[in-house]
Parts: C-alpha cells; sequence; structure tokens
C-alpha cells in the first residue's frame, strides 16, 4: 500500500524532529510495481514488488550531509539523520547551498488512476494473450513488457514547506519479428490511466511493422529528406540532446550559448511553427505539482514560435545571475502553431525520402551543437513519389537537433502524440516531423 499524506506528513516531522543541523530537507518515496513479462509469444514473469525509501539532505556550516533508508522505523530514521550529519561534519563547504523553501502553495495536477493502482492481473494476462494471439495468426514471434507503478512522495523541508502528491503510469512495449528475422517492428505506448491504454493498437502496430519491414533493400547513406513518427522524435529528444539549462549556456557548454557568455535567448532557432513548452496541467500529460528544488510548478514556454524565450534557472544559477529562477520544466511538450498533418499527408508530399519509425542506442556527440549519434531500428522505409515503395535496411545518423528543428529544414508537423523514448524517460507530447534534410553516415547490420 501506497503511504498516505496524513502518514508522509508525520514521518516528516519525525525526521525533521530528529535533526540537529542548521538546514535540512527530507523526501519519502512510496512505490508500487507490478509487471508481466513475455517472449517468444509465450508469457515469462509476472511479478509485484512494494518499497518506501526516505532520505535526508542536511547542512551544517554551510556543509552538506546527505542519507537514505528503506525502513521507516523510529531506530532507523535516528540511524540516517545520524549518518547525515556525521557527513555534514566532515564535509566541504557546499559552495551552491541556498536556505531550504519555506512554505509553499501548490495546485494539484491530475496525473493518478485508480484503474493503473487496481489493475486486475486476469485482465492484464488477457491484453498480453491477445497481442500473443494476433502475433501467431500473423507469423511473427513477439516479445513485450507490460509494466504499472504507482508512487506517493512527499518532501518537507526545515523551513516549513511541504509537498505530498500520487502518481500512476503504465506502459507497452512490443518487439515483433519474423522467424527469418528478416522483418522487425516495435512499438510503445504509455498513459497514467491503465482504461486509456490501448493495447491492442500496440501490438497491431509491432506486428504491421514486422511484416512491412521484410525484404529490406541497401541504399547509400547520405542525407536524406525524412518522415520521423513521434517514436522517432521522442528518442531524439527526450534524452540529452535538447536541455534547456541555463547554467550550461550562461558558461558556453550550450547550444543556447553565444559568444562573450551571452546566451542566444529572444534568438529563433527553431521553426516558426514550433513551440516548445512544459504545461503541469495538460490532461493528455500532466506534469508535477513541484518543480526544480520543490518550487511550484507553472506553465512555462521554452521557445515560443521558433523563438528561444526562456532558460532554466536554478535557484542558485539564478541568484548568481540576479534573474528569478525558472518553475519548470516539469513535463515537455512539443506543439505547432497551424494545422497538423498527418503522417499519410506527409508521405504524400515526399518524392524521395525515407520514413523512420524508431531510433536507438543514441548517444551525445557535441552538447554544444546538440548533435547525436545512433542508429535506425525495427522499421525504415523509402518514399518515391508520395507513396512507399519497400524497407530499407538500417543506418547509422549523426545529426544536430538544432539544425533538424531550424528554420527551413521543417517541412510539416503531426499532432503532438503522448510518447516516450524507446531507451526509456518520461513522457511527452510530441508530433511527427517531416524533415528536409537528415544526416545519415554508414549502413548498419541492425534489424
Amino acid at each position: 500500500m501506497l503511504i498516505t499524506e496524513k502518514e508522509a506528513r508525520s514521518v516528516a516531522d519525525k525526521m525533521l524532529g530528529l535533526v540537529k543541523a542548521d538546514d535540512a530537507v527530507v523526501g519519502i518515496r512510496s512505490e508500487t510495481s507490478s509487471h508481466l513479462r513475455f517472449a517468444a509469444n509465450s508469457f515469462l514473469t509476472s511479478g509485484r514488488t512494494e518499497n518506501i525509501i526516505a532520505t535526508i539532505t542536511v547542512w551544517i556550516d554551510r556543509k552538506r550531509g546527505a542519507a537514505s533508508t528503506n525502513d521507516v522505523d523510529d531506530a532507523s530514521l535516528r540511524q540516517m539523520v545520524d549518518q547525515a550529519e556525521g557527513l555534514a561534519r566532515i564535509a566541504p563547504v557546499d559552495r551552491e547551498y541556498l536556505p531550504t523553501l519555506r512554505a509553499q502553495i501548490y495546485q494539484a495536477t491530475k496525473r493518478y488512476a485508480d484503474s493503473t493502482a487496481n489493475i486486475p492481473l486476469a485482465d492484464r494476462a488477457r491484453q498480453i494473450n491477445d497481442a500473443i494471439s494476433a502475433s501467431e495468426k500473423a507469423g511473427v514471434v513477439s516479445a513485450g513488457f507490460h509494466d504499472a507503478s504507482t508512487i506517493a512522495t512527499a518532501d518537507a523541508t526545515k523551513n516549513g514547506n511541504f509537498s505530498y502528491e500520487l502518481t500512476s503510469s503504465v506502459s507497452l512495449s512490443i518487439t515483433a519479428r519474423t522467424p527469418d528475422g528478416e522483418g522487425s517492428g516495435y512499438f510503445k505506448r504509455n498513459h497514467f490511466d491503465a482504461a486509456r491504454l490501448d493495447t491492442g493498437h500496440i501490438s497491431r502496430e509491432a506486428i504491421r511493422r514486422a511484416l512491412e519491414s521484410r525484404g529490406a533493400r541497401t541504399l547509400e547513406p547520405g542525407t536524406y529528406s525524412v518522415i520521423l513518427e513521434a517514436q522517432a522524435v521522442a528518442d531524439l529528444v527526450s534524452g540529452p540532446g535538447l536541455g534547456f539549462d541555463a547554467r550550461n549556456a550562461d558558461e558556453g557548454r550550450s547550444p543556447f550559448s553565444a559568444p562573450g557568455g551571452n546566451t542566444r535567448l529572444g534568438e529563433k532557432i527553431f521553426d516558426e511553427r514550433i513551440s516548445v513548452l512544459s504545461d503541469p496541467w495538460r490532461p493528455e500529460l500532466p506534469g508535477s505539482q513541484a518543480a526544480q528544488a520543490g518550487l511550484p510548478a507553472q506553465v512555462v514556454y521554452l521557445v515560443r514560435n521558433g523563438v528561444l524565450e526562456n532558460l532554466v534557472y536554478s535557484r542558485f544559477w539564478a541568484q548568481e545571475k540576479n534573474k528569478q529562477p525558472t518553475a519548470g520544466p516539469v513535463n515537455r511538450i512539443m506543439e505547432p502553431s497551424g494545422p497538423p498533418a498527418r503522417v499519410e499527408e506527409m508521405i504524400r508530399a515526399t518524392s524521395r525520402g525515407l520514413l523512420v519509425g524508431r531510433f536507438w542506442y543514441i548517444r551525445a556527440v557535441d552538447p554544444r551543437t546538440a548533435t547525436l549519434t545512433g542508429l535506425t531500428r525495427d522499421g525504415i522505409w523509402y518514399i518515391e513519389n508520395g507513396q512507399v515503395r519497400y524497407s530499407v535496411r538500417n543506418f547509422r545518423f549523426n545529426q544536430s537537433v538544432i539544425q533538424m528543428l531550424a528554420p527551413g529544414n521543417v517541412e510539416m508537423i503531426g499532432a503532438p502524440e503522448r510518447v516516450s523514448s524507446s531507451e526509456g524517460g518520461n513522457a511527452a507530447l510530441l508530433p511527427a516531423l517531416k524533415l528536409r534534410a537528415f544526416n545519415f553516415t554508414s549502413q548498419s547490420e541492425a534489424v
């Protein structure tokens, strides 16, 4: 069972009551998670875990110590506090220390659903059995992971702040392959509400992509016009490729840095139809009520109509630069300013290009240009004269995300979809994109 708000406040008060340090912040995280895993068209494992973790960070004469425990009885909490304070006494001075927050006012967000917290094992097994049956009927071999979790988090400071919220998440990812290993399809979606996760759609898409990726032909690497489905966009912009940290920009370590220690705030960096924002109360993608360092979350535009409008200032860096700290982001939304286009429309508008469903094994190359490298996987197709002609063998790419979204390179933008990176991470609302140019540097043997 998750810890309730009353229980969390009691534990937090107990921890803070044990503190002799000058300042402190405590956290409690109670989590229940469960899964069902399958492979080779057969059920493999089903499991459920429950855990609780308490953490504390203290400062003594501006020196910091931290400790944690997964037992919240009185003796364990006392031991944890003593350990943190002992570490603080021997630690160097924390040059970035700021007093913890006083009481804040939070506006709750709705990102918890009982349907996820109480998902019946029989219903989950039936959904996966349907996916396995569909795979067998289509003549493909599928594997996947159905994961659900509910989390209660609470944070409190010695200066009187307290926050508590419930979250839930459910996801299903499926990889389907043809028996000869020549075709592979992948699809993943998630939601906070299990009742709104369309597992049938996920399995159908994975199977379709596996079947349609057979008979892949070899193309030479180079610069191609591309259509990136929402999953491929998530793989690129959900990781290290698109960070808006103000300190990195001020210190010359960001694509948003400018000469002389300046930043590119106010410059048009993306296509004018693109806005990037955080909105904690977006119904399809609710975010946390608390932003970085416990600040109350707000709607924050990072990019509006292509123009860099805000960078993310931590409390410390805001003080250094005599600015206000940025209350966010707590989620990521990329949306078009005009009517969105469907992927089918993008295909019809393409004379020659590639349709990419997914990237993987993505790594940062140069943070100053937001350049990433990685591979396509599980389906890439050649388009000619407005039609998908055949599947293509995979490529390695090297691509700057800034150049990818720059004015003149974005041709069409889709409607935002709730999707997350196939390599993990939080969900985002992101559109499919039709791009004039994307750099594929070599061929890959991955399927």
